[in-house]
This record gives structure tokens, sequence and C-alpha cells, in this order.
């Protein structure tokens, strides 16, 4: 049969496990409570992937850095002076030029006969000129001759008037042929008066008489001229020495006056062209010393224009070369520059880091002694291509992780291996 508990053992047996859950239930929130104050476990990297420097005191030239090609200083635009058709092509690009140096030939049908109609006008006026000017060399011719002819009868008439005044004297001619004599004498030299006055007229009008004929002929050959410089012109030349750099046409092709037809540089002449990042371009200024790396020899030269707006993320930057060129240095050569913006003396530095603007405060990762790197907050200061000023978080002989640690963000430090 079964025998009934006692209820007062049952009693304490249930206090006992109500006791011990409680003890379980507060250690395992105690040991909870212990883990979540733990710090995650620091994961590994390795040696070798990282960008490692060592920060150091000293001078440090800031520099931007920019890529470009070499560009000629005189380029010329070979433009069509006559409207055409391309006939033919003389020279290609790369062809060395001087000034004249045919390049491609036009033709224009039109042209040629407006030239042909304009030499026709001219020779007609010019004839027109001739025949005025011969009609007013025989009137000139004729006034001269009545000069001449009234001054020889007023000679007579006054020789004849002093004979007769003579022989009146003697008693010989009585004063009614003395009074006629003076009379014809008079009129004689009023003649003569009156034919040097038409002669000067008709000199003084010679101008106005013959201008215009001379106005037609002169309008005419400077027609014809231009038509003619016009035809010339149908022969492209090139503007000055140097090298072709290119002809945009081709055979058959029909140009207007004034199109571009190519261009004409002096490879003896050459800048380069930098595009450098509208971020660093604060400091920049014209005079700025320069190096242009152009792959075979870096050349210095200096700042000599910068661009007022920037384009796609870019400032355009021209460097007038102050040393010769290495050999096969030529137009449209890609080169790197540095131009050098200001010189930092005894300042903290490292190397630039991948990340991280000048005159901000960014994290790195310094590296202990025992191997971990911890989260270091580090204010930069001014920045060049290849190293940046420390202004506050690091010492001299510090070494940092300036490669991008972004992935361990999460993490306070890390331990390096290997």
């Amino acid at each position: 049969m079964d025998v009934k508990r006692d209820p007062a053992i049952l009693k304490k047996k249930r206090r006992r496990q109500f006791l011990l859950l409680a003890v379980v239930i507060a250690a395992v929130g105690g040991v909870s409570a212990w883990v979540s104050q733990l710090e995650p476990a620091a994961p590994s990297v390795a040696y070798s992937s990282l960008y490692l420097g060592t920060v150091k005191r000293g001078n440090i030239m800031r520099e931007v850095h920019g890529a470009g090609t070499l560009k000629p200083e005189d380029i010329r635009i070979v433009t069509s002076r006559a409207s055409g058709r391309v006939e033919r092509i003389i020279l290609r690009a790369g062809a060395v030029v001087k000034p004249g140096t045919p390049i491609l030939e036009l033709t224009n049908p039109d042209l040629r006969q407006q030239l042909n109609d304009a030499k026709l006008a001219w020779d007609a006026a010019e004839a027109n000129l001739k025949l005025a000017q011969s009609t007013f060399r025989t009137t000139r011719a004729r006034e001269d001759s009545n000069v001449a002819t009234a001054k020889s009868r007023y000679s007579v008439a006054v020789a004849d008037l002093e004979a007769n005044t003579k022989l009146q004297e003697q008693g010989l001619v009585s004063d009614l042929t003395i009074k006629r004599m003076q009379a014809a004498v008079d009129q004689e030299k009023n003649a003569l008066e009156m034919a040097q006055k038409q002669r000067e007229a008709t000199i003084s009008t010679e101008e106005s008489t013959l201008a215009p004929a001379s106005t037609a002929a002169t309008t005419a050959k400077s027609r014809f001229q231009t038509v003619s410089q016009q035809v010339d012109d149908l022969l492209v030349k090139s503007p000055m020495a140097g090298i072709l750099q290119e002809v945009t046409l081709e055979v058959g092709v029909s140009v207007q006056a004034g199109g571009n037809l190519g261009r004409v540089s002096d490879p003896t002449k050459l800048k380069a062209e930098v595009r450098i990042s509208e971020t660093t371009t604060r400091d920049l200024a014209i005079g700025q010393m320069a190096k242009i790396d152009t792959r075979v020899g870096i050349v210095k030269g200096h700042v000599s224009r910068i661009d007022p707006a920037a384009v796609g993320g870019t400032v355009g930057v021209d460097v007038t070369l102050d040393e010769a060129l290495p050999a096969g240095a030529r137009p449209d050569l890609s080169v790197d520059g540095t131009i050098e913006l200001q010189r930092l003396e005894n300042v903290l530095y490292v190397e630039s880091p991948t990340f991280g603007q000048e005159n901000a405060t960014i994290t790195l990762f310094k590296v202990q002694p025992n191997r971990d790197a911890i989260r270091t907050q580090v204010m930069l200061g001014k920045r060049s291509v290849q190293f940046v000023e420390v202004v506050k978080g690091l010492e001299v002989g510090d070494q940092v992780v300036l490669s991008d640690m972004s992935q361990y963000d999460g993490f306070e430090r890390v331990r390096i291996t290997g």
C-alpha cells in the first residue's frame, strides 16, 4: 500500500528546488552581463597586405600632381580664304612645311569665270581712261596753241605801235593811226589774257574731268586683284614653318571661305597641358615651379596659365618648359606633371594615406609594440603628392597603417600577423 508523505517534507523539497532555480537564473544573468562587457576579439590582418608609414620630422615640399600631354605653343589653323571643292591633297599630317608651302588644292569654276570677267572689265575701264586722257591732252594742246597764237598777235601789234609812234614823232603818221594801233594792241592783249585764262581753267579741271574714268579703272583693277587673290588662294598654303599636324578634309569635300582645313605647329616650342584635381588647386599660382615627366626624362618648367573654371572635376594648367625636351618628345605625348606649391620646414609628416583631405581629421591604426594596431584620431595639415603634415595625434617614430582599413570600421584594434 502507498505511504502518505509528510507535507512538511514536500514543502521543504519544493523550497530547495525554487532556491536552486533562482541560483541558476542569477548565475546565467551574471555570466551574460560579464560576457556583454567583453570587447570583441581583435581580427587578424596579414602584415604583407598592409602599407605602413613611419612618422618623421623634417622638411617637405608640398606638391600637386596631374597627367597631361605636350602641346605646341604656336599653332596656326589652316583656313580657306575662298570657297571651293578639294581637288588634290598635296601633303598629309607629319609633313615639314615652310611659309607658303602648298598643302592642298581647291577648285572653283565660278571663281575662275569671275576672274575672266573682272579682267575684261578692268581692260575696258583702262581703255576708257586712256581715251579720256587722250581727249584731255588734245584739249590742252589746243589751249596751248591758242595762247601761243594770241601771244604772237599781241607781240606784232605792240611792235607796230612802237614803230608808228616813232614815225608820228617825225610827222609821218597821224594821231588817228596811232589811236587805231593802240586799240589793236589792247584788243590783242585781251585776247591773250582770255586764252591764258582758258588754258588755266582747262588745267584746273583735269582731275575732275578724268576722275570718273580713273575711278572706274581703279575699281575694276581692285576687283580683278581681289578675285585673282581668291583664285590664288585655291592653292592652300602653310601660314608658318613647322609640322603639318592634320588635314581635316578629303578629296571631293566642299568648303566655304574661312573653313578649317588643318593645323600647323612649331614642334620646337612645346608646353605641357596638365589636368589637376580641382580639390588640390586652391594654392596654385602663376610662376610656380614644375617638373614634367616625359617618360624619357624630367624637364623643369613653370606655371604660365591656369584655367579659370574646372571641367570634369579637373583644372587645366599650362606649364612652360624652361629646359630642352629630350629626344623623341613630340606633340600629344602623354606626360605627368608635378607642381611645387610650398616648402614646409621642420614639420611632423608621414607618407600620404590613401584617403583623407588636407586640414581634416581622419582615423588611422597606430601599430603598438605588441603588434596590435589601435584606432587613433589624427589631424592632418598641408598635403602633397607623397607626404602629408601631421598636426595632432601622432609623434615622431609612430608607425601607422596607411592602406584602406574601412573593412575594420567596427573594431578599435586589429592584430597584425606574419
